[in-house]
């Protein structure tokens, strides 16, 4: 089913307020300001800081 684009566009990333964008595969929101993932679970996004995980 994939998440919803103008979901996509009022979301933002819970640490800086930056833009999220989604990978490919749909699996993580990325925010790129501050290099930070959130996982979507079920197209679910879960914008938990402390569960955010780094990426490189």
């Amino acid at each position: 089913m994939g998440m919803d684009k103008e979901l996509l566009e009022i979301l933002a990333c819970p640490k800086c307020k930056g833009e999220l964008q989604l990978t490919v595969d749909g699996s993580e929101l990325r925010c790129f300001a501050c290099r930070l993932s959130y996982r979507v679970d079920d197209d679910i996004p879960i914008l938990l800081i402390d569960e955010a995980t780094p990426y490189e």
